[in-house]
């Protein structure tokens, strides 16, 4: 079979400090539409891809702050992404299946089957929706809220970076179980889809705020907090700990106010953590992925029945990857970044 151009995404080096555009490139390269001889692998023409703050990360270099990999420079980025598979040869899928895993940021990749994690078979709703609210962030809100953080009906809920792919979910979901839900953003904008369009209780703009303990104990009525939603680290994660009530729970998701210095911030009231005995926990989605059937019987109906909102920011074309990508951290989304590769 002849080859064709396959347009990607490279990273030229590692990064330090906030990434750039320019730390990022767009080639052209060619690629075979066949599986070599006796390759279990599978052929994938990708559709849209995920941005994901975890993606900067992976720009460091391996011996720094890492999750164990890093990307190579001169080579395609790497993530979340969902794709038609043009040929298979692993026995669980077929031509034509559509896909959902991790996959490379150009138009054609080949990868092993194990990075796909599940095949597509509610069509129903928006394709793009597997890179969201179906996909991994879905997946991290409600393993991160649920199992992670425990959430019990009637709880006081505080999620920060409350409008992006994870946090709009994990307000809703916390809304749906019976919670009072504040959460935090950076700009006007970000903060009227909170509370009018996902139905948070409350919100404020932290860029607003010179006293950020003040902010949160006006948003939850002095009530404290009994679960934190955490999201971005530094100056947010010090104020919430003074609000935890007693036997609070911290899921700890993300801390993108910390991904980009190369000296992180400093944390001064963990000693909360003992007189309120409020437990903080780390985790990564990938644990959780065995409960993803479960996940979809719960969140299926109410996408279907209308009462979850998913808010997509779109970008059509690899050409409009890095902006899109480097975008995240300066806030330029509003919800879940989406790259369109192809839509069909």
């Amino acid at each position: 079979m002849a080859q064709v151009k396959n347009k990607q995404v490279i990273l030229n080096d590692y990064v330090s400090g906030f990434p750039k555009e320019t730390d990022m490139n767009i080639v052209e390269s060619t690629i075979t539409l066949k599986l070599p001889e006796g390759s279990n692998e599978v052929l994938l023409k990708n559709l849209y891809l995920s941005c994901d703050p975890y993606m900067r990360i992976l720009m460091n270099k391996p011996d720094g702050p890492s999750l164990g990999r890093s990307y190579d420079p001169s080579s395609p980025l790497g993530g979340y992404g969902v794709a038609k598979v043009l040929e298979s040869g692993h026995p669980d899928y077929k031509k034509g299946d559509l896909v959902w895993g991790v996959t490379k940021w150009e138009e054609y990749s080949l990868v092993p089957s194990a990075q796909i994690l599940f095949k597509i078979e509610n069509t129903d709703v928006p394709l793009s929706y597997y890179t969201g609210i179906l996909g991994m962030p879905g997946m991290t809100a409600y393993s991160g809220i649920f199992e992670v953080g425990s959430l019990k009906k009637g709880e006081n809920v505080f999620v920060s970076a409350a409008s992006g792919a994870v946090g709009q979910l994990v307000g809703q979901f916390a809304k749906l179980s019976g919670c009072y839900v504040v959460g935090s953003a950076g700009t006007k904008e970000k903060v009227d889809l909170l509370k009018n369009k996902f139905g948070f209780d409350g919100g404020f703009n932290y860029k607003e705020e010179p006293d950020l303990n003040e902010a949160l104990k006006r948003s939850v009525l002095n009530k404290g907090i009994d679960v934190y939603f955490e999201n971005v680290g530094g100056k947010t994660l010090d104020a919430v700990l003074l609000n935890m009530r007693i036997h609070g729970r911290i899921p700890v998701c993300g801390m993108i106010s910390q991904y980009n210095l190369s000296q992180p911030e400093g944390v001064t009231n963990l000693t909360s953590l003992i007189y309120k005995r409020i437990r903080m926990q780390g985790f990564v989605v990938a644990d959780f992925y065995h409960l993803y059937p479960k996940f979809l019987e719960f969140v299926l109906p109410l996408i279907r029945e209308g009462k979850i909102e998913y808010v997509e920011d779109i970008a059509e074309g690899l050409e409009n990857g890095p902006a899109a990508l480097v975008g995240l951290f300066s806030g330029l989304n509003v919800g879940k970044q989406v790259l369109v590769v192809a839509r069909e």
